[in-house]
Parts: C-alpha cells; structure tokens; sequence
C-alpha cells in the first residue's frame, strides 16, 4: 500500500532543481518564443528600412530632378540626384546584371541565419542588411533602362557635391552598411545569433589543449 506521508512533495517555497541548477526561479523564454520574437524584429528592421528608402528616393525625384545640388550642415553633407547602375556606393557600375544575383544569394544566406536566430541585436543587423538589400534591388527590377539592369538612384554626398570625396550613397546603401559593421561587432565581443556569448578561457589556461568556451543566455530586453 502506497504510504502518501513518505511521497516527498514540492511546494512553493523549496526549489525546484532547475532553480537549484541556475540559481534563480525565473525561467528563461522558450527558445520557440525568442525566435519568433527575433524573425519578427528582424522582418520589422527590414520593412521599416525598405520603405524609408523608397520614401527617400521619391522625395529625391521630386525634389532635386534638374536641381542642382543643396548644401547641407556647412558643406559637410550635399544632396544631389545621380543615377548609379553600380552596387553599394557606385561600385562595379559595368557588372549591373550581376547584383540582382548577388542580392538573391544574401537573401537566402539570411533566410539560413534566421533558422537559429535568438538574438535581437543579430536580429537588427540581418534586418538592416535585408532592407537595405531590398531597397536597391527594387530599383534593379523597376527602374530604366530594363528589369534587373535598373539604375539605383542615389542622392546623398559628403563634402562634395558631385562625390569626389566620398562616392554618392542613398539610405539602403546606409542600411547595408550598419547591418555589416554591427554584424561584425556582435562577433568581435562573441555573441552568437542564437542568444548566446562565447568566452575564452582565463588566462594561464592549458594552452595545450583548445579552448574552453562558455555560453551565456543573453538578455532579450
């Protein structure tokens, strides 16, 4: 006959051992809830860049066609409406059929990242990255002279206004950009897309054998 007196009970004030093993009674998100938070920042990032770029490039039509060029901030900042048929910054303006391809390759190659993806920091570098992406790849698709040999319009130049100092740039262009550079960052100081951060082993480790790393559940605030 079962004993109930002896059967060893939980109650709310004794902790669980998976409070006893992290030391806390908070639980950390569901790994299926912190992903559809971060694909939806990361889809948030990319639309919200995607339409400020085509917002900015029809003011830029509007505004400035047979305009010449407006001085901003004492010189430091000109605006000024170029038509590019190069990628990022007018670069490899003779290769215009191959940056919708390459724009399909980085598309996918986030499409992979996002499969793990917890991070929100990562979430808004993929997204910066995929809206600017979108951005110049709609001007590929619609603009003159053909589909898939657009010209991106571009506006934006610093210290110049005709882009001697630095080549003339539009806001995915930017977006691209601080996608990367933040990219690059979160891999510098080890956080990982899935949430995580690596640490190296402290000092006076054995170096003979690899080392050691640790991961830490990052906070999703």
């Amino acid at each position: 006959m079962l004993n109930i007196d002896d059967e060893r009970t939980t109650t709310d004030d004794e902790p669980t051992a998976q409070t006893r093993a992290t030391g806390s009674g908070s639980e950390a998100p569901a790994p299926g809830r912190a992903r559809r938070v971060a694909v939806t920042v990361l889809l948030a990032t990319a639309v919200l860049a995607w339409l400020a770029d085509l917002g900015t490039k029809h003011l830029a039509l509007e505004a400035l066609t047979d305009r010449d060029p407006v001085r901003l901030l004492g010189g430091a900042v000109y605006l000024t409406l170029t038509r590019n048929s190069g990628a990022a910054f007018s670069l490899a303006s003779d290769h215009t059929w191959v940056f919708p391809l390459v724009t399909a390759g980085v598309i996918g190659w986030i499409g992979w990242m996002a499969v793990r993806l917890r991070s929100l920091p990562w979430a808004i570098s993929l997204g910066l990255v995929l809206g600017g992406a979108l951005g110049n790849l709609t001007d590929r698709i619609f603009r003159a002279p053909g589909v898939f040999v657009g010209h991106v319009v571009d506006m934006v130049s610093l210290f110049d206004p005709y882009g001697r100092v630095w080549p003339i740039f539009n806001l995915a262009d930017s977006a691209l950009v601080s996608g990367v550079v933040l990219a690059v960052l979160l891999e510098l100081t080890g956080r990982q897309r899935d949430g995580t951060r690596l640490r190296s082993r402290p000092k006076g480790a054995d170096t003979d054998t690899e080392s050691e790393s640790e991961t830490e559940r990052r906070d999703q605030s």
